[in-house]
């Protein structure tokens, strides 16, 4: 250092910290990670995706029962002289009269005749929608149950409304014209009551006729089995009667003579779980051996 300098500058030695401490880096804003705000239209997203599928299903099952409608109003005429057949049987020569008191009841009942068979004719697309409205829900392996569920829910359910017309029919109409007999008291039956009375029959007759075929589903699916319906039969069997009772018309008879074969139906559910169960052995035999 020379004196001539007025201001000595005094330099200490450079410390190890200083020597070790990285080089200052340019300062860089980073601008901060936000979670993503799920807004509640987007939280409803899913609940509005499933009620506008369910729409889109409802629509084309119309679509499919109105065409149905369409093709039976063209044979309504048949239609109803075949829904009136197991009536003319069971009186059996007796005096009978169906009657139409307004001026566009006949119109009218076979609108909704052709209605009931449009139901009938479109079933196979109906439970087609319906599967594919649920199958979201399901595994790979469950989705390839589709064709035979369209199958034999649509057996089930034609096969549900020809037992009730070539079965039912016969046995509940004969009880109610005895019963008119047993007075001495012509029946003039009224077209819009009978078709009433018949379709109400006809419909649940059918839809109960798909146990079978939900025991089947719900077996494979792990969700019942045998033993767990037969320890239940006794529950099943009130809400047999209180469905019986609910889904026919406000008579004594009726519910009856759908309770008896709902009951047989209960016990061929339980028949179809038990062979279509899981069994142990087979799925044991089925799993390669550990070396």
């Amino acid at each position: 250092m020379s004196q001539d300098d007025p201001h000595p500058q005094v330099t200490d030695p450079p410390s190890a910290a200083a020597e070790s401490a990285p080089a200052p880096q340019p300062h860089r804003e980073i601008a901060p990670i936000e979670a993503p705000a799920e807004s509640p239209a987007s939280a409803r997203m899913p609940l509005l995706d499933h009620l506008r599928e369910l729409r889109i299903r409802l629509i084309r099952a119309a679509i499919a029962v109105l065409a149905g409608f369409m093709i039976a109003y063209f044979g309504a005429d048949w239609l109803f002289a075949a829904l009136t057949l197991p009536l003319r049987e069971a009186a059996h020569g007796r005096n009978l009269l169906l009657i139409g008191t307004g001026v566009g009841e006949a119109f009218f009942t076979k609108l909704k005749v052709a209605l009931i068979a449009g139901l009938f004719l479109g079933s196979p697309v109906v439970f087609y929608e319906i599967w594919k409205f649920i199958a979201p829900g399901l595994y790979e392996s469950e989705r390839r149950l589709a064709k035979p569920f369209v199958f034999f829910a649509t057996l089930f359910f034609l096969a549900g409304g020809y037992f009730c017309w070539a079965v039912v029919f016969k046995i509940g109409y004969t009880f109610f014209l005895d019963q008119y007999a047993s007075i001495g008291v012509t029946p003039t039956l009224r077209i819009s009551e009978y078709l009433a009375f018949s379709s109400k029959l006809l419909i649940a007759f059918a839809i109960t006729f798909e146990m079978p075929i939900f025991a089947f589903f719900l077996t494979r699916l792990g969700l019942i089995d045998h033993h767990l319906m037969i320890h239940y039969f006794r529950y099943a069997l009130l809400g047999i009667f209180v469905i019986a009772a609910a889904l026919t018309p406000p008579d004594m008879v009726s519910p009856f003579l759908l309770a008896a074969p709902l009951i047989g139906l209960y016990w061929l559910s339980v028949l179809v779980a038990w062979m279509f169960r899981e069994r142990p052995a087979a799925s044991a035999a089925a799993t390669p051996p550990v070396a």
